[in-house]
């Protein structure tokens, strides 16, 4: 078994004014999904990209919204959670006064 506080991992810069806690890996034993805490600063956005695996997202803290192509697709605040499936191009944008924390659990990548 593996327990830690999330706030004693360091958020590794993804862009200016977004940070990943990666919380749990395969360096702590887990053998087949990562999770992490992405948090995005006010008025940040997470540029729309895709990957060829799935998202499961639990929106802790602050509010904004999932984009794609077409727009805003969904709001995002605490106790909202999302899917998104595998090379759907998707992107976020905190629209909140306080940082947009949330859970995002994918696969390892092997």
């Amino acid at each position: 078994m593996f327990i830690q506080e999330a706030a004693q991992v360091p958020a590794q810069a993804v862009q200016a004014g977004i940070g990943i806690r990666w919380l749990i890996t395969d360096k702590e034993g887990a053998p087949n999904f990562a999770m992490r805490v992405i948090e995005l600063q006010p008025g940040v956005v997470f540029t729309p990209h895709q990957h060829p695996y799935e998202h499961e997202i639990y929106v802790l803290d602050g509010e904004g919204v999932v984009t794609n192509p077409d727009g805003d697709v969904g709001v995002m605040r605490p106790g909202v959670f999302l899917f998104v499936p595998p090379d759907e191009i998707h992107g976020y944008r905190n629209t909140g006064d306080v940082p947009l924390k949330f859970i995002c659990v994918i696969p390892l990548q092997k």
